[in-house]
């Protein structure tokens, strides 16, 4: 992420998601379930079962970034 980049908001998935799913599963989690465009200035933040790891989804200008903890 660049460090001017301009983030508006921060959606936190309230479920916990499979963690094998990439970009394109998570992208259409986002766009089922949460209802919000993917390539808003947004970050999507997901946790797993035991809440011990997260992954951020974003759009980036030219494609999506995946970060995971």
């Amino acid at each position: 992420m660049r460090p001017d980049a301009k983030v508006e908001k921060v959606y936190l998935y309230p479920k916990a998601v499979d963690f094998r799913k990439s970009i394109d599963g998570l992208a259409a989690l986002v766009e089922l379930d949460i209802k919000v465009a993917v390539f808003d200035p947004v970050l999507f933040v997901f946790l797993n079962r035991h809440r011990n790891r997260v992954k951020i989804l974003y759009w980036e200008r030219n494609g999506f970034c995946l970060w995971l903890k």
